[in-house]
C-alpha cells in the first residue's frame, strides 16, 4: 500500500455516546468499526504511513503488527472510506 492513508472526503469518524461506540459516517451509509479499526482510523490523517501508524498503536497496545494495520486499511479501502495520499 503506497503512501499515507486518510479518510476520504465526506467521511467522518465520531463517537456515538448513545451507543457508546465509534461510528464512521460516509455518504453511502454508516459503519460501526470495532475498537481496532477505530484506533487505526483515528490515525488516518494523511501524515503517517502504515509503519508509523502501527508504531503509534504499539505505544497504546501490545502485539500490533504492521501487517495487521495494513489488513484493516485494505478492508476500509474496499469500503471506500480510506484513500491513499
Amino acid at each position: 500500500m503506497p503512501g499515507k492513508p486518510r479518510l476520504r472526503r465526506g467521511v467522518r469518524l465520531t463517537f456515538d455516546r448513545t451507543r457508546d461506540t465509534h461510528v464512521l459516517l460516509f455518504p453511502e451509509g454508516v459503519l460501526m468499526p470495532n475498537a481496532t479499526a477505530a484506533a487505526v482510523l483515528e490515525l488516518c490523517d494523511g501524515s503517517s504511513d502504515v509503519g508509523e501508524i502501527a508504531e503509534k498503536l504499539r505505544a497504546r497496545f501490545r502485539g500490533v503488527r504492521d501487517q495487521d494495520v495494513a489488513d484493516v486499511l485494505a478492508r476500509l479501502e474496499t469500503r471506500r472510506v480510506v484513500e491513499w495520499t
